[in-house]
C-alpha cells in the first residue's frame, strides 16, 4: 500500500478554517502567528472571523488555504508519505509537506502568486467555466475551434473539465460545448482567466521569486500538474510551478499516473473535501482504494 497526499486549491476556503487548530495546538499557533509576521498583515483574523467575500479575495484565499493545510500537515500524526500531489495552488503546499521548500519560503511564493495574479485579473479580465459530462477530446476541439482565446484549464475528472480565457470567447465556447453534447456549461464566479496564456504576466512576473528560492530535493515524489507525472529534481520542479500558471492542471491525469504507481491510499490535508471526491471519480470501481480527508 502507498499512501498520497493531496492539497486543494483555491475555492475550499470557508470562514473559520484553522481556528479550532489554533485554539487547540501550541505548534500551530506558532506556524500562524509566524504567517502574521511573513504576511504584514493578520491573516488569521480573516480565516477565522472574516466573511466569505473577504475570504474570495485572491490575496487572502491563496495564503490562507496554503497555511490551513500546510500547519495541519505538520500538526497532524501522519505516516510519511510515498507521493503528494495538489490541486493549483495545493501543489505549494505539497512541496512544503514533502520537504522541497520551507514553510517560510513557500508562504513567501504563495503570497507573490497570489498578489500577482490578483494583478493579472485587474489587468486582463477574463472568465472561466465548468463543462459537464463532456469528453476531453471534444472540449479541447471545442476551444480549438473558438474564435479567441479559451482554453481548457482544469482537468478535474472524467466529464468536469473547466476551460478559461477571455470573456467573449469562454461565453462562446460554452455554447458550443452544449451543442456538442455537453449537460452543463456553467460560468464560474472568478475574476480571471486562471491557468491560461492571459496569465502571462503574472507568469513573468512570479519568475524571479521562484528562481531567488531555494528548493530542495522532496522526500517523495510531487506529481506536478503540468505534468501529470513524478518529479523528483528540484530545477524541474522549479519550472513546472513557473508553467503551472498558464498551463493547465491536469488532475485527472495526476490521479491516474498514482494509481497506476501503486496509490492505495489517499489522504486529502486542508480545508473542504473537493479532492476526495474528484479521487473517487477518477478511481471509478477500484474497492481497494480508500479515501479520507484531514481539516
Amino acid at each position: 500500500m502507498k499512501n498520497a497526499f493531496i492539497f486543494p486549491g483555491q475555492g475550499s476556503q470557508f470562514s473559520g478554517m484553522g481556528k479550532e487548530l489554533y485554539q487547540s495546538s501550541p505548534k500551530a499557533r506558532e506556524m500562524m502567528e509566524r504567517a502574521n509576521e511573513i504576511l504584514g498583515f493578520r491573516i488569521t483574523d480573516i480565516m477565522f472571523e472574516g466573511s466569505d467575500e473577504d475570504l474570495r479575495a485572491t490575496r487572502v484565499t491563496q495564503p490562507a488555504i496554503f497555511l490551513h493545510s500546510v500547519v495541519l500537515a505538520g500538526c497532524s500524526k501522519l505516516e510519511t508519505p510515498d507521493m503528494v500531489g495538489g490541486h493549483s495552488l495545493g501543489e505549494f503546499s505539497a512541496l512544503v509537506a514533502a520537504g522541497a521548500v520551507s514553510f517560510e519560503d513557500g508562504l513567501k511564493l504563495v503570497a507573490a502568486r497570489a498578489a500577482a495574479m490578483q494583478r493579472c485579473c485587474e489587468k486582463v479580465p477574463g472568465a472561466m467555466a465548468a463543462v459537464i459530462a463532456l469528453d476531453q477530446e471534444t472540449v479541447e476541439r471545442v476551444c480549438e475551434e473558438t474564435p479567441g482565446i479559451v482554453v481548457p484549464a482544469n482537468y478535474n475528472s472524467d466529464g468536469q473539465i473547466v476551460i478559461s480565457g477571455s470573456k467573449e470567447a469562454v461565453s462562446l465556447a460554452c455554447d458550443g460545448m452544449k451543442a456538442a453534447g455537453a449537460k452543463r456549461a456553467l460560468p464560474l464566479p472568478v475574476g480571471g482567466a486562471f491557468h491560461s496564456p492571459l496569465m502571462e504576466p503574472a507568469r513573468e512576473e512570479l519568475a524571479a521569486a521562484i528562481e531567488a528560492t531555494a528548493f530542495s530535493a522532496p522526500v517523495c515524489p510531487i506529481y506536478q500538474n503540468v505534468t501529470a507525472a513524478p518529479e523528483s529534481d528540484p530545477a524541474r520542479i522549479k519550472d513546472n510551478l513557473l508553467l503551472q500558471l498558464t498551463s493547465p492542471v491536469r488532475w485527472t491525469q495526476s490521479v491516474k499516473a498514482m494509481l497506476a504507481d501503486g496509490a492505495t491510499a489517499f489522504t486529502e490535508i486542508g480545508p473542504g473535501s473537493v479532492l476526495q471526491g474528484l479521487v473517487k471519480r477518477i478511481a471509478g470501481a477500484r474497492e481497494d482504494i480508500t479515501i479520507q480527508g484531514i481539516q
